[in-house]
């Protein structure tokens, strides 16, 4: 068995991916499967609880084995609506965040974005991948859920300007910057899957 780390996961695959030519972006083929069954896989082993917070095709999401929530907030109103939604959920008095089109997560992830925010003794781990934040690959308080949504109620969207509401400690994954490659565009999932990239 795992040892329990009272975190619970979402996969963000909420949004519109307006780049990818109208197709949901978690579900584009990568490598012989959907990019978000690649992050999926890596990410379950680390956590207690599974999510995946999807407002299309939840029935292909629901495929992957985890339960499918969508927004509560209607209008896709971006990555902190799919993260309100999670908080409300989860059973564990964290939550690990990250997107569905980054898919050579690695292993230690979760390791090293609790120890980072233990020893902070913060409310919100963002990683770093040695230029810039990276703002949805993030460990939060599940304590916060009542901020956020008051936060979002006020019409506000932007997650850097809510982070900055509270104690936020950057975590420098600049060794694993395979762990923030992203696909935004059919082009970028192209060079992806032909790149020879250590997972």
């Amino acid at each position: 068995m795992k040892p329990k780390q009272g975190i619970t996961g979402v996969v963000l695959a909420g949004g519109m991916a307006r780049r990818m030519e109208g197709r949901d972006k978690g579900l584009v083929p990568f490598r012989g499967r959907s990019l978000v069954a690649h992050v999926v896989e890596a990410l379950a082993p680390q956590v207690d609880e599974l999510f995946v917070n999807a407002n299309r095709n939840r029935e292909a999401y629901a495929g992957l084995g985890y339960p499918v929530i969508g927004d509560d907030l209607a209008g896709y109103q971006g990555p902190l609506a799919g993260i309100l939604s999670a908080m409300r959920r989860a059973g564990n008095d964290l939550l690990l965040v990250v997107p569905c089109d980054a898919p050579l997560l690695p292993a230690d992830f979760v390791r090293r974005m609790k120890t980072a925010l233990e020893t902070a003794g913060a409310e919100i781990a963002v990683a770093f991948d040695g230029k810039r934040l990276q703002p949805v690959h993030a460990l939060i308080a599940r304590r916060l859920a009542d901020d956020l949504e008051a936060y979002l109620k006020s019409g506000e969207r932007k997650i850097d300007r809510w982070y900055d509401r509270h104690a936020v400690v950057k975590v420098d994954l600049s060794d694993r910057p395979e762990t923030f490659i992203n696909v935004n565009t059919l082009d970028e999932l192209t060079r992806l899957e032909s790149a020879e990239v250590v997972e």
